[in-house]
């Protein structure tokens, strides 16, 4: 009886893999609740996140180019 090879194992052990993160993925989407969304009044908007990370980014090249002029 001969030996399976290293690629068919490789092959077997990727298709394994792949079945059990199919099957996680619906088990975590069916896990959940419909009534756990938070309503979107008490959410920040889209532009607010944006803004605030441009604010930040912004802040941050300022520090590096007053770094780079005091050199």
């Amino acid at each position: 009886m001969a030996l399976p090879s290293a690629w068919s194992e490789m092959r077997v052990g990727i298709l394994l893999l792949s079945v059990l993160g199919l099957l996680s993925a619906r088990l975590v989407g069916a896990g959940q609740d419909s009534g756990s969304v938070i309503p979107a009044e008490s959410r920040p908007c889209v532009d607010c996140h944006a803004f605030e990370f441009m604010q930040r980014a912004l802040q941050d090249l300022k520090k590096t180019a007053y770094n780079l002029d005091t050199r």
